[in-house]
């Protein structure tokens, strides 16, 4: 297990050193990156991890407990992979880049995360009520 962990770090930290090293290589691109970091780690603190206490604590406060939450918690990753495509300013000059109906995509995954939650949610309900009928 320690042997593992040791191996999985030297590789890891090779690859960010290449990383590093790439990046230095091209110090225009430095600035960019630097800026898309910070924005990402602003954007998390001040709009996303708020977003998810408040929602969380709204959902809590409902009632609804684990599958919820985790069915918001995939929803959310699933719509943050997403954005991208899904505000892209519109169709390419090459329409190989982005061939497929990314918004469909996204509804159709969403919805099949609602659907097994539900599934999820009334299969606990019905497990409930019989035991409480058993007793």
């Amino acid at each position: 297990m320690k042997v593992a962990r040791l191996v999985m770090g030297v590789v890891g930290a090779a690859l960010s050193g290449v990383g590093v090293w790439l990046l230095l290589g091209d110090v225009r691109e430095l600035a960019g990156v630097v800026a898309w970091l910070g924005g990402a780690v602003v954007l998390h603190d001040a709009v996303v991890a708020p977003l998810v206490l408040v929602v969380g604590f709204v959902v809590a406060r409902g009632g609804a407990r684990g599958p919820v939450r985790g069915a918001l918690i995939v929803a959310g990753a699933l719509t943050v992979v997403a954005l991208p495509v899904l505000l892209r300013p519109g169709a390419s000059a090459n329409p190989s880049v982005l061939p497929l109906d990314y918004p469909r995509n996204w509804v159709i995954a969403v919805g099949g995360v609602v659907v097994v939650t539900t599934l999820l949610v009334v299969a606990r309900w019905i497990v409930r009520r019989r035991r409480r009928s058993w007793s």
